[in-house]
């Protein structure tokens, strides 16, 4: 590559020849394989660094795209300080448009097809301890409307291990009270059933009640709302958690996902079912899931160099 320096342009400002292909692959994400928005601007923003890298190399139309590129597009980002999950995301959404490509005849290979990111190191889920855990859920006053609200969002999180868009997504019909289960529509629109636990119920329940004074004469399917009579939002619920956390006195800054990987470690921790932990959690391969074991190991080795009179020092 003849230049270390990138100039960073949108899709619409590239040549015909590597702008409309890039449009249409696009246009096809929303319309037939039904992403969501998000996933579509993250789409775009990874096929705009390819395509400004590709013309950083003169390169004019897709079909003079070889491996080497690609291996350089991902050296040029490592170099740039890119994480490896990122350059990772960015090399998954090229093999992608390249298959798009193929299909269109527009290519005759996909060189984006075996290029690895930078091995990244492991990093663990960050979890809250069980005793941490229940005096944040019984710290949370309900003496209040808006309490007995967050109280309900915090056991749903611990309880049922969801993501947060799935419960900002939550409506009161997908939530079945005698099978203690709620619908939950997760990453790509895929549906599981996951179970919720007593003290979740309760404090549901007890939202229910003041939900349907906050709503009254007003029509909205979801379960957990503001007294504006909305959904909501991702960032409220975010900062909610995090106040009642600093209210409680807990170690670290606590977020929705904390709930979720403590549940699934805690969970684990008691039954070793890793192919349990993976359906509650919602994920696609196991090899997601096994993260968790890592976590697990690490605190058996913790008991072990403390316990074990042979690891003394």
């Amino acid at each position: 590559m003849r230049s270390t320096k990138v100039k960073s342009k949108s899709i619409e400002a590239f040549a015909t020849e590597l702008a409309e292909p890039a449009t249409a692959f696009l246009a096809q994400l929303c319309e037939q394989k039904n992403y969501s928005q998000l996933t579509a601007k993250n789409y775009r923003r990874q096929l705009e660094k390819l395509l400004n890298f590709v013309e950083s190399l003169s390169i004019l139309r897709w079909s003079q795209v070889k491996t080497i590129h690609i291996r350089q597009l991902s050296a040029f980002h490592h170099r740039q300080g890119m994480s490896p999950k990122s350059i990772a995301l960015l090399l998954s959404a090229c093999r992608s448009f390249f298959n798009y490509l193929i299909v269109k005849e527009l290519v005759q290979f996909n060189p984006a097809k075996g290029v690895k990111a930078p091995k990244a190191a492991k990093t663990l889920p960050k979890t809250v301890e069980i005793d941490q855990l229940s005096a944040l859920l019984e710290g949370i006053d309900d003496g209040e409307d808006i309490g007995i609200r967050d109280k309900a969002i915090a056991e749903l999180f611990y309880s049922s291990a969801l993501r947060l868009a799935e419960l900002v997504r939550l409506n009161v019909e997908d939530i079945d009270f005698n099978d203690a289960t709620a619908r939950i529509i997760g990453k790509g629109n895929k549906t599981r059933i996951v179970p919720i636990g007593k003290k979740a119920l309760e404090a549901i329940r007890e939202w229910l009640t003041i939900r349907s004074v906050w709503l009254a004469g007003y029509e909205l399917n979801a379960v957990f709302v503001t007294q504006r009579k909305t959904r909501l939002s991702p960032r409220s619920i975010q900062k909610r958690m995090e106040y009642w956390g600093k209210m409680v006195g807990i170690n670290g800054r606590i977020h929705p996902h904390k709930f979720r990987h403590s549940c699934a470690t805690h969970l684990l921790e008691s039954s070793s079912d890793l192919r349990a932990v993976q359906e509650l959690l919602g994920h696609a391969n196991l090899s997601t899931t096994q993260v968790y074991t890592h976590l697990d190991f690490q605190q058996l080795a913790s008991v072990y160099d403390k316990a074990h009179p042979r690891a003394k020092k």
